[in-house]
């Protein structure tokens, strides 16, 4: 059965590293925040200004002041840090961020992500994702297979407008764990009970399928 939303950032949550900076983006990302394994730290950044963000309020306890770059309402924690959008994206631009976490509408067999446009659709503006995929040491894409048209978003090219080139390193989807390597993406776990012909059939781009692919744990 495909990943939920929750599942996908729960997944994500087990590639995060003790001491690791990170940053979330809008959509399924933001869920990461809920999933942080126990025994390890990391700081949430968030573009808007915000170092230290905690997981989401529970519903009656939000604070309306209290924003991330999304304007979802979200927790602070102890030692947290506010800041102003010039010091937040110097500390992105300097390479201070060692993971982001971004959705996406298409993701190319290079590495190439489209996450901020659809031509001709009305757009909000593109927030900091092409400060993030110019440099986060690691940039990990969170998204579904396939669009509302049942098409592949994993593609040879991307036909949209690209936010970055070549700086997708992995893929969590609802189907699949992928990474993006030279020579396309490589399939690493699949979700339980989803099969190595259906993620093939829905990814439109180059796959490399070795040996026996195990199903995700959690």
């Amino acid at each position: 059965m495909a990943l939920t939303k929750e599942q996908i950032a729960q997944r994500i949550a087990k590639e995060l590293k003790d001491g690791f900076y990170v940053n979330l983006g809008i959509g399924i990302p933001t869920l990461v925040a809920n999933y942080i394994p126990a025994g390890i730290h990391v700081e949430l950044q968030s573009e808007n200004g915000l170092l230290g963000m905690g997981p989401f309020p529970f519903e009656g306890e939000e604070d309306p002041d209290l924003i991330n770059a999304g304007k979802q309402t979200i927790t602070t924690l102890p030692g947290s840090a506010f800041f102003d959008s010039a010091m937040s994206f110097g500390m992105i631009r300097a390479g201070k961020v060692d993971l982001t976490v971004l959705g996406a509408m298409e993701v190319s067999e290079q590495g190439d992500i489209a996450n901020w446009k659809i031509p001709g659709k009305m757009v909000k503006g593109m927030g900091g994702a092409m400060d993030l995929v110019a440099s986060a040491k690691n940039i990990i894409v969170a998204m579904m297979h396939t669009n509302p048209k049942g098409e592949s978003k994993l593609l040879p090219q991307c036909a949209l407008p690209l936010t970055g080139t070549k700086c997708v390193k992995k893929i969590v989807s609802d189907l699949a764990v992928l990474d993006v390597t030279p020579d396309g993406f490589k399939l690493l776990e699949r979700a339980p009970g989803v099969s190595v012909e259906e993620i093939v059939s829905k990814t439109a781009g180059k796959l490399i399928v070795e040996g026996e692919i195990p199903e995700m744990t959690f």
